[in-house]
């Protein structure tokens, strides 16, 4: 169980909060390429609970702004593109993507003092079809170069979906590896489980190694980018099905998908404010190009908004004679919904002082403390674990993800070690 005072310093990510203060060491996604089109208007964006607008220079290049004019606060989410920069509607004053304003047009030779105005402006790079933000302090640090940011065109696929709750509570999903068993299980493979086994030394899909073993050994090691996450299960006399995840310092975790096995998935739950958040949601291929049967299967429930179709608004489509009948849930096969309606169903941030904590949490309670050890390195004006500053280190190969079956006598850490020796 943690306080209420430790609850508020993990779940508060504004301007000036610990943890805030901590995200914001960090490159995190903003908005999808796809929401920012060459031409596009300006789009108003809310991040870690600063309201700020998006937009593209004619160069192409993206800025991320205060939405406020610093001339007497006119929304600039509502400006033209033109000049070089974004120009305020209501007296015209031009800002260009830095931050710098270019023009006070209303003003004597365009503004005598425009050269000291600095409005708000954060740092954006573009990878993979994601705008990142930086938004914190001095130099930002370099965007490590993650296998899913890298990859060919075509091998990976990314896209978002609006969460009703806390960040955390959403992390803290996506990096517990005992609820496979259970939000998740269908009680005979659905389309999904047949058409990606995503188990490497099995012709058993996952749905069915969970439900051969609901209580796992889970254990949790510490790796430079944050923990590396063990779960085994015991599927048959003399095998083990192994599956390892990652949560990565401080918002995301890489765990098996639909391409385990030769790629893998990534959940990165970006706060809006303390109670929203959007998952960039990341599938890798490592070998082929990701199928569109998969990329269909992803769009099949989300909403042109980013919402999904199945959310607490209309309690997820539940179908009770479907809960009894063909899955845990009642739920469909679509696991963002599961996820969704276990996180949301929490509130809008988690009472952790009311949790009864049991030995299956303990990769909760991991990140928890590493998340908390970071706020105070950060406070100590150290830089945050996993700020990656010189170009050797832009490279994570040690970020391993695993989905095999593998034989009970073999030593899993050593096995984990292995592939990630081979950078695999």
């Amino acid at each position: 169980m943690i306080t209420k005072e430790e609850n508020d310093l993990l779940t508060q990510t504004g301007p000036g909060t610990p943890c805030g203060e901590l995200i914001r060491r960090y490159w995190q996604p903003a908005a999808l390429s796809e929401e920012l089109p060459p031409g596009g208007a300006p789009k108003p964006v809310r991040l870690l609970g600063e309201d700020l607008v998006l937009f593209r220079d004619e160069k192409g290049r993206p800025g991320l702004l205060a939405i406020h004019c610093s001339h007497r606060g006119a929304d600039l989410s509502y400006g033209r593109l033109e000049d070089g920069g974004l120009r305020c509607i209501y007296h015209g004053w031009l800002y260009d993507i830095h931050g710098r304003c270019l023009d006070q047009p209303g003003e004597p030779g365009g503004g005598e003092h425009k050269d000291s105005i600095r409005h708000p402006a954060y740092p954006c790079v573009e990878r993979a079809g994601v705008i990142f933000a930086y938004m914190g302090p001095g130099e930002p640090p370099l965007l490590p170069n993650y296998e899913f940011l890298s990859a060919p065109e075509g091998y990976s696929y990314v896209t978002k979906f609006l969460i009703e709750c806390n960040y955390l509570q959403g992390l803290e999903g996506s990096i517990d590896p005992g609820h496979l068993s259970f939000l998740h299980r269908n009680f005979q493979d659905s389309e999904i489980d047949r058409d990606y086994k995503a188990v490497s030394g099995s012709e058993a899909s996952r749905n069915v190694l969970f439900g051969k073993d609901s209580a796992p050994t889970i254990e949790a090691d510490l790796a430079d980018f944050g923990l590396r996450i063990y779960s085994v299960r015991k599927v048959g006399p003399d095998k083990f099905y192994l599956r390892v995840s990652n949560f990565v310092y401080p918002n995301f975790a890489a765990f098996p998908g639909p391409t385990a096995g030769y790629g893998y998935s990534v959940n990165w739950h970006v706060p809006i404010d303390d109670t929203h958040h959007f998952i960039y949601g990341f599938i890798l291929s490592k070998t082929k190009p990701i199928p569109d049967k998969l990329v269909e299967h992803e769009k099949s429930e989300t909403l042109p908004d980013y919402r999904l179709a199945r959310n607490l608004s209309n309690r997820y489509m539940q179908d009770r004679e479907a809960q009894r009948t063909k899955n845990f849930t009642g739920i469909g096969i679509h696991f963002r919904a599961h996820d969704a309606l276990a996180t949301e169903s929490e509130g809008p941030i988690q009472d952790r002082t009311r949790e009864n904590q049991v030995s299956s949490d303990k990769v909760i309670f991991a990140a928890r403390k590493l998340l908390m050890q970071a706020m105070n390195e950060v406070r100590e004006g150290k830089d945050a674990p996993h700020v990656l500053r010189k170009p050797e280190q832009a490279r994570v190969p040690d970020l391993v993800v695993l989905s095999e079956a593998i034989p009970s006598s073999t030593d899993w850490k050593d096995y984990t070690k292995s592939a990630a020796n081979a950078g695999l």
